[in-house]
């Protein structure tokens, strides 16, 4: 519960802020809103020209890079500007603020801002979704998507540990900026079918290394009734050893970090 009210605290402080720079607000929005039809719109052009690609019908292809905006959108939503700020709080001296307030450290840092317009696009993304199950005649059952939701959680643990251990490189690293810019590079792949990866190089490098490739894929899988349960398996078990490793980093770059003052 204590960790709860922090969490809400963070939640009015955002949404309050947010309400007084409205226009910056409506700006982003539009602009991820425009970055996400941009995705859509390619899918529709390549379309136009075969039936399928790597065994995806068009609007199984919607319902996959549908799944991918949903996992990025929530990523964006709550903890991209947290995470994207620590390295110039670190830089800076302000990370001291984070090791004084009343919780862990890492929460703290993870959760003290919200950015609205992440989450509201990703209510537009979960829309393309339930827009590519109706032309496909989906017949979603509440199972189907709780276990459709369980599974996008754990593609957005996996997320979220990428971007936290780039993050983390700050306390050895001065800048990394390029660094944790070359997360979009890596989850672009997120939008491919799993078949499309043929070699074994790709495979290891996006399938099993960097787990890129599942996270979007196994949740449209689960959807599309092409679920298996050792893909289910490998996803969580993914999940954990990333943000295992991703926290253990964090952990260790704090115990190298001296404020500005000392």
């Amino acid at each position: 519960m204590h960790y709860l009210r922090l969490w809400l605290a963070s939640v009015r402080y955002s949404v309050v802020r947010t309400m007084m720079f409205r226009f910056d607000f409506l700006l982003w929005s539009a602009v991820e809103l425009a970055w996400m039809s941009v995705n859509l719109l390619l899918i529709e052009i390549l379309y136009r020209h075969t039936d399928s690609i790597a065994g995806w019908s068009k609007f199984e292809m919607i319902l996959l890079v549908g799944s991918a905006l949903l996992i990025q959108r929530l990523l964006m939503g709550f903890f991209w500007t947290n995470l994207f700020e620590i390295g110039r709080n670190v830089r800076s001296g302000q990370f001291d603020f984070y090791l004084t307030q009343p919780g862990q450290p890492l929460f703290m840092v993870s959760t003290r801002k919200l950015d609205p317009d992440g989450l509201a696009n990703s209510l537009v993304a979960l829309g393309v979704v339930f827009y590519a199950a109706r032309h496909l005649g989906m017949d979603i059952t509440v199972g189907g998507a709780a276990l459709y939701g369980a599974l996008i959680a754990l593609g957005l643990v996996v997320h979220y540990s990428l971007l936290l251990l780039m993050a983390s490189l700050t306390f050895w690293i001065i800048k990394t900026d390029g660094i944790e810019g070359s997360y979009f590079t890596i989850a672009e792949f997120g939008r491919l079918p799993r078949a499309a990866f043929k070699s074994l190089f790709s495979n290891i490098v996006f399938v099993y290394a960097l787990p890129t490739v599942i996270v979007a894929n196994v949740p449209a899988s689960a959807l599309l009734g092409r679920l298996q349960w050792a893909q289910v398996a490998w996803l969580f078990a993914l999940a954990m050893v990333w943000f295992g490793l991703a926290v253990m980093v964090f952990h260790r770059g704090i115990r190298r970090y001296t404020s500005a003052s000392s």
